[in-house]
């Protein structure tokens, strides 16, 4: 019987789950501040693990630097992994920043401003039509 999930799934599903735990209990650098984490690559032959993350109420250019901080500390936040999975070796973590949550709010408040643009223009349009009626009468 096939499993469902292969090990690099479990472990990289762990990996998350102590990392949110465990860097804002650790990590005291202002810089950083609340961490999302999105997802979690694990090689195949668990040797590096890429952690895809995002800033609540950071820009750009503060989320990069709080990547930053996060990757020089990532050995620091290694050893807290260690304690808590049952691996002969940790994963190296390399954290990166994520910026598909930004673009797809970017993307959706321009859905939202085409859809509300087309709406406009369509009851412009029906109140053009329904003008032209009551004049031909």
């Amino acid at each position: 019987m096939p499993r469902e999930f292969t090990r690099s799934d479990r472990v990289s599903d762990a990996i998350q789950r102590l990392l949110g735990k465990i860097i804002p209990q650790e990590i005291g650098d202002p810089r950083v501040g609340m961490v999302n984490i999105n997802d979690v690559t694990v090689t195949r032959d668990m040797a590096y693990a890429k952690v895809y993350v995002t800033f609540v109420g950071a820009d750009e250019a503060a989320s990069l630097a709080a990547a930053a901080v996060l990757n020089k500390a990532a050995g620091f936040l290694r050893s807290f992994l260690a304690r808590d999975l049952s691996m002969r070796t940790v994963p190296k973590l390399q954290f990166i920043y994520d910026k598909t949550a930004i673009r797809g709010q970017e993307l959706s408040s321009l859905i939202d401003k085409a859809i509300a643009g087309d709406r406009k223009h369509h009851q412009d349009d029906e109140s053009d039509a329904g003008d032209d009626r009551t004049e031909q009468h």
